[in-house]
């Protein structure tokens, strides 16, 4: 199964987030981060949202135990990649990951990876490949992810999860899998925007 770092800039939004986290319930592939990395989305989320982010990282770091990486530090100053990326890099190498899922794709050259045996993909690339190999799970997986909302503000429909996706970078996947929708869900989603508009006014943590 596929290893992969997912970088700090694919965990802050929450949409995203939370359908790469489910993928992985699922056993698409074996996600990893760091301290490194979940300290950059704590500092990044909504501040007045803090509560939000706390029960955020208590679940990853419960739901998927073997997740964290540990031991390397020391290989930071090794990397030739981003200096301030350079902690995801000595992750992934520390952690024998296969690739890295990140939207800083400039940030990771691939001289500075391919000694490691550590690709990089951007995350609507990394959801189209998901997608091209189960249809079927993809889709039951944003099924599942719409109808969990409602809890702590509105219902959210598939479309509605999938603006928040294509916003945080993935808008080909959602495009594609806007098409396959049954055509009241894809008249519903020409009315999202204004859902999302408002779902941001009142709480920034629920945007992707």
């Amino acid at each position: 199964m596929i290893v992969a770092v997912l970088d700090a800039n694919v965990l802050i939004p929450n949409a995203l987030c939370d359908l790469l986290l489910r993928l992985a319930e699922e056993q698409v592939f074996v996600p990893r981060w760091s301290a490194h990395i979940l300290d950059e989305v704590a500092r990044n989320l909504p501040a007045q949202s803090r509560s939000a982010a706390e029960r955020r990282i208590r679940y990853m770091t419960e739901a998927f135990h073997g997740a964290a990486v540990s031991g390397y530090e020391h290989l930071i100053p090794t990397m030739a990649n981003d200096v301030k990326d350079r902690h995801v890099l000595a992750a992934a190498v520390a952690g024998d990951a296969d690739l890295i899922v990140t939207c800083d794709l400039k940030d990771f050259p691939s001289e500075s990876c391919e000694k490691y045996a550590v690709e990089i993909e951007h995350p609507d690339a990394f959801l189209l490949g998901v997608l091209d190999r189960d249809q079927t799970l993809v889709l039951g997986v944003l099924h599942d992810q719409a109808a969990s909302t409602g809890r702590r503000g509105p219902r959210l429909s598939v479309p509605d999860v999938l603006q928040y996706v294509a916003r945080a970078g993935a808008r080909r996947f959602a495009d594609e899998i806007g098409a396959m929708l049954p055509a009241n869900l894809r008249v519903e989603a020409l009315a999202g925007s204004v859902l999302t508009a408002r779902i941001e006014a009142r709480d920034p943590a629920q945007a992707g």
